[in-house]
Order: C-alpha cells, then structure tokens, then sequence
C-alpha cells in the first residue's frame, strides 16, 4: 500500500534469523528476558524509542505494547492503530495471577475506549471487546496467502517414518493447556502404525521430553525445534492429521483461532481438534475433520486410531480442504486490513 514500515521487537537467545523482508526491522536485546522487569525495560525502550523516531502511524501488537504506543500518538498527535491478537487479560498466565492481571486490566480499561481504529483475530473476541468496552474490532484472522509453499521435500529427504500414520503438533506457543502433554500420555494407547510429531517451541516441550523418556515412547513421538515458516511446512505437509488441541481453561483459548488451523488447511492435511467455538466453525462448515470428545488419554487415543482406519473419511475430508483453502485465504481477508489503513495513506 506503499507504507515504509519498521518492525520492532525484542531478540532472544533462540531467536530464529529474520529472512529478507521488504521492510525494515529492529530488534531490541534486553537485559531481562521474563517478569515484570522485563515488561517495564521493553515497554521503556519502546517508548523512546518510538519517541525519538520520525512517524506518521503506530501500530500496537497487543496489550504489553499499547501504553508506549498510546502515549507517544498522544505526546507526537499521530494516529494510532492496535492489533489485538488475542483476549490478553485472560492469557493462561494470568488468569491465576490477580494483581498482575489487574494492572494489565486497568491499563486495557483507560486505553482501550479511546482508540478509534481496533483489528482483532476472530469474531468471538471481537464481541467480548464490544461487550467490555462498547467498541467493536474488525476482524482480520491471521490466514495464509494463497500462493502456495513448494512442497519440494519428501518424508525421506525429513527423516520421517515413511510407512506411519503422522500426527502433527506445531506452534511457537506449545504451552500449558494446549493438549499437548495429554497427546503424549496418549500415544500410549494409539495405533502401532501412528507417530506423533511436536514442531516448535513452547514453555512446556522439556516436561514433554521427560514424559516422552519416562514412558518409552521415543519411537512414537518425535520433536523438530522451531524453524522458518518455509521449512515447517515442508513437515505440515508430509503428515496425515493436524492436531489443535487447545484447552476450555481460559477464555483466551476458548476464543481463539489458531495460526495452526489454517496452516494445515493450507498443507491439504485434515484436522483433530478440541471443540473451541472458532475451531469448530470452520471444521464444521467444510467439513475438513473431527473433534476429540475430551483431554483424556485413553479418549483421544480412540478418536485417533477411529480416523487411522477411516481412510474413506479422511479422502472426504482431504477433498472439501480444497474448497477450504480457496475461501480462506490472505487475499480476501487483507481486504479488512487495506479498509483500516487506507485512510492514512
């Protein structure tokens, strides 16, 4: 749209390279990694950061980055957009966390009602922030773009089991209450024939190592660090089923709506999800998988060993991700996002 944009963030020890972007980016290395030492460093050097930068429009990812933002537009009298990818206050990490989660809530509450151009990631959260604030979001989901990725690797050329059933985990938030440990717990029971893959990172992949270790599952379930976009969809694609398994235990999962879901859609693979009201939408609609009936092991293990001998159902539901994949995609959902921007340009 002709915007010059810079992309600012923070770099981790893990931090994957950035690959060539057509903008420019800047990443801040922190002293504190974690903690409300490091919300205060980040949100510090934000602010001045943007304070001392010649621009004519903010954009805040989310909450923890709103306040530098908010206050900058203010003192700098330039518009200010906030993309609120998820319901924040109600993250995981919070929830069990009252005095923390009420400052996040306060400064939510001062800011949020004073903000004229507001994108979410999904219809459901876009009503509870009309419901809290009386401002409604548009709706931008995080799709990918048509353009398909070149499948150019086999499952040899990945080191995968060339003769198994795949399973696939993936995400850079593999935390707790995304399924993921009762997944594991039920490869105990699943198929001979099955393996589970675990692609990303997550708070909760060494306790998943352990657990793999403790129950002799190392030739059924198999880890791939985080990685390029490009290279992860090489492994997305090679699998039969995708896993969401995320969890009812907050309402910030129960109202979310995974990058994952549609990465898989995007791979032509079919999905195995928790019953989430955003989740459930989309597979209900084009019909492109199941659900588990609950997080319990041996539950899971049945659905699953159900779907490795429907091999009629799984054609079906392979066949309809066609029609998903053309309706979903980046190129009419951008469309939202050009609305919100044009008027700026």
């Amino acid at each position: 749209m002709g915007f010059e944009i810079l992309l600012v963030g923070r770099k981790l020890k893990d931090s994957l390279p950035i690959d060539d972007r057509p903008y420019h980016t800047h990443r801040m290395s922190l002293v504190f990694s974690k903690g409300p030492c490091f919300y205060a460093e980040y949100n510090l050097r934000l602010f001045f950061l943007l304070l001392f930068r010649k621009v004519d429009l903010l954009v805040s990812n989310d909450l923890d980055t709103l306040l530098p933002n908010y206050l900058v537009s203010k003192i700098k009298g330039i518009p200010i957009v906030y993309d609120s990818h998820e319901y924040f206050t109600e993250v995981p990490e919070l929830v069990n966390r009252k005095r923390v989660q009420n400052i996040w809530k306060r400064i939510e509450k001062w800011i949020f009602p004073k903000l004229k151009n507001v994108i979410t990631v999904n219809d459901s959260i876009a009503d509870l922030y009309e419901k809290d604030y009386g401002i409604k979001p548009k709706v931008v989901r995080n799709i990918p773009s048509s353009k398909k990725i070149a499948i150019n690797k086999t499952r040899e050329d990945l080191g995968l089991p060339i003769d198994k059933f795949i399973l696939i985990l993936q995400g850079s938030g593999i935390n707790i209450d995304r399924g993921t440990e009762e997944m594991v717990e039920a490869m105990q029971f699943v198929n001979n024939d099955a393996v589970l893959l675990i692609a990303g990172g997550g708070d909760v992949i060494d306790i998943l190592k352990n657990k793999v270790d403790k129950l002799s599952l190392n030739n059924k379930v198999f880890f791939k660090a985080k990685q390029p976009y490009n290279d992860l969809m090489q492994y997305t694609a090679n699998a039969d089923i995708g896993l969401t398994l995320d969890k009812d235990s907050n309402l910030n999962y129960k109202y979310s709506l995974p990058n994952k879901l549609f990465d898989y859609i995007n791979a032509g693979i079919p999905i195995l999800a928790s019953p989430l009201p955003e989740i459930k939408k989309i597979i209900d609609q084009y019909k492109i998988g199941d659900f588990i009936p609950s997080h319990e092991p041996k539950m899971i293990a049945k659905k699953v060993n159900e779907i490795i001998e429907s091999k009629a159902m799984i054609a079906h539901w392979k066949k309809n991700i066609n029609f998903a994949a053309r309706d979903l995609s980046w190129e009419i959902e951008e469309q939202v996002l050009k609305q919100v921007y044009g008027k700026y340009i």
